[in-house]
């Protein structure tokens, strides 16, 4: 079976993004960075190059491939930021319709930039996801 592309790494998670070149992604990635923290008292964690991470689940699917991800994170990518791990608990239905402006695609939730989102509603939609991937998700 082959192994994850996206793993832990040591890279430094504020050193990453320092060096976000897009001054508006560098800006959000730092206030995305504090409420992931605060929110899920987890430490960050650089999966891959460019995912930072909080807290992780184990999972298994039913063709026996497994692995380890990171449970709730985002990457503040070149055209938008990428928010993962926040569209699967049943709550966040109805939380996305007060979020603001953003698109959702293949379990991500993208946001041009923060001023277009309703930064309390994304802190409920962490709040109530973390536990949510971590323990219902994991195996």
């Amino acid at each position: 079976m082959s192994e994850n592309k996206t793993g832990p790494t040591d890279v430094d998670v504020e050193d990453f993004l320092a060096a976000v070149e897009h001054p508006v992604r560098r800006a959000d990635g730092l206030i995305l960075h504090e409420m992931f923290s605060e929110i899920t008292e987890q430490p960050a964690v650089m999966w891959g190059p460019t995912m930072v991470g909080y807290g992780q689940y184990h999972y298994r699917y039913d063709s026996g491939r497994e692995g380890d991800a990171l449970a709730v994170g985002f990457s503040p990518r070149r055209a938008s930021l990428a928010l993962y791990g926040l569209t699967y608990a049943p709550e966040t239905a109805e939380l996305l319709e007060s979020l603001g402006k953003y698109k959702t695609g293949a379990g991500c939730l993208y946001v041009t930039k923060l001023a277009d989102v309703d930064t309390d509603v994304l802190g409920r939609m962490i709040e109530v996801s973390y536990p949510y991937v971590v323990g219902t998700l994991g195996v």
